[in-house]
């Protein structure tokens, strides 16, 4: 995405207001930015807005570290709440619903379409699709967010293991089940799968078999038909023969378990692949290899799409909302920053072009499963991106997301049957609603 010359448009009248003097100092003219990014990443977003800085004489980015995800979800409710909103925030779906319950979120497609300040046709073309989807899936027609850095889930797999044992790795969670039992057989202690979110897992399935799990309009919450308790089931078979684990249910990460020197180990996890660093074992002691997640047999593949997206919450000024506009459209969703950024991150970039940047590129063709694991990811990853989806977005999609977890926890546990864990979830989603 090519960065627009701005200079002229900061003299002129847009959208029928009258733009303040290029040398303007007033406080008006401060973007405040709540983000999570730590030092590292705020040494790649530093350059970013100074250039902005720079080529906007009169202008400010104030940029805040508040915390985790939500406490800046936290934060800005209590900011909307007191009349005092942020320009601009680092957040997910379920956050930007909540914003907008008192309608502060601007509607992107203000500016997406607008013909002096919004995108070409190229540059609309350019996000690959499944990441672009998530600003729109609030079911009203609006845009509320654009995507910043992303990630979906892989399998990793023991490549050393799975050369000598000549095993091929799955591409359907039938395939999977025949894996894990072989590898069950050759190695008696090992948990030969590992599952690092029960959520992704019971969503990514339900968008894989094509039936219900949530709607931003209507009733909500869908995920109870007899598609999804056929897939709870299989994982609870698979979990009494030993085959599985979860998150949850193990403790922690079952990275963990995947590069463990133990004989209680795993040949197969599967996780996000901004974790793909903790996917390594920390003395090279085998290969990691990456593959697409499976599907269910006849099925097309549906990958989750996950990470923060930047939404733009409404100003009492005009002229602030389109420069808030100007510095994340031609200074964070451009081809180099977010090549920079991934880099950095070990988030996927956001944009097609990003692949093809000399640096980017030449990253990426350093990428093994020894060293440079988060290049694999991001290389990997691109392989299936035709594939990746986001489920709806409305108050009470994340409750819906944490109870799915924890029905498939509490079958797998054994602490309720499937119709009663089904029944609680929900319960649980419904009673606040």
């Amino acid at each position: 995405m090519k960065k627009k010359l701005l200079g002229a448009f900061l003299c002129t009248a847009v959208a029928g207001v009258a733009l303040a003097s290029c040398t303007d100092k007033d406080t008006s003219h401060t973007i405040t930015f709540w983000h999570t990014m730590g030092d590292s990443l705020q040494k790649v977003l530093n350059p970013a807005i100074e250039q902005f800085q720079k080529d906007h004489e009169g202008w400010t980015i104030e940029s805040t570290q508040i915390g985790s995800y939500n406490d800046v979800r936290n934060q800005t409710i209590a900011y909307i709440a007191a009349g005092n909103n942020p320009s601009l925030v680092y957040c997910y779906p379920d956050h930007i619903a909540t914003y907008n319950k008192s309608l502060q979120v601007v509607d992107l497609n203000t500016y997406i379409k607008d013909p002096e300040l919004g995108f070409t046709q190229a540059q609309l073309d350019d996000f690959i699709e499944g990441y672009y989807q998530e600003g729109s899936a609030f079911g009203d027609g609006a845009m509320y967010s654009l995507p910043f850095s992303k990630s979906t889930e892989v399998i990793y797999y023991n490549k050393t293991v799975f050369e000598e044992e000549e095993l091929n790795v799955p591409t359907t969670w039938e395939e999977m089940e025949e894996v894990c039992r072989v590898l069950k057989l050759r190695y008696p202690d090992s948990t030969p799968l590992g599952i690092d979110s029960e959520s992704n897992f019971f969503i990514t399935t339900a968008a894989q078999k094509g039936v219900g799990y949530t709607s931003a309009t209507g009733e909500h919450y869908i995920f109870d038909n007899a598609e999804n308790r056929a897939t709870v089931q299989m994982l609870k078979d698979w979990f009494d023969k030993g085959y599985v684990t979860t998150q949850s249910v193990y403790g922690t990460y079952t990275s963990g378990l995947f590069v463990s020197e133990e004989s209680k180990r795993s040949f197969m996890s599967i996780g996000s692949t901004g974790g793909a660093n903790h996917q390594t074992p920390s003395n090279g002691r085998f290969e990691v290899g990456m593959a697409k997640i499976p599907t269910f047999a006849g099925k097309d593949l549906k990958a989750i799409s996950q990470g923060p997206s930047l939404a733009m919450l409404k100003q009492s000024s005009e002229e602030k909302m389109q420069m808030t506009w100007i510095f994340m459209r031609d200074y964070l969703l451009t081809t180099e920053f977010q090549a920079e950024f991934s880099m950095a991150s070990g988030y996927n970039p956001v944009l097609k072009s990003t692949y093809d940047n000399p640096v980017y590129s030449a990253w990426l063709d350093g990428a093994d499963g020894v060293k440079n694991v988060a290049a694999l990811a991001a290389k990997t990853s691109q392989t299936f991106s035709d594939s990746f989806f986001v489920s709806d977005a409305f108050i009470g999609s994340s409750t819906a997301r944490d109870e799915v977890g924890e029905l498939v926890v509490n079958v797998l546990k054994g602490t309720a049957t499937l119709e009663d864990a089904f029944a609680t979830a929900l319960r649980n989603c419904n009673k606040d609603n």
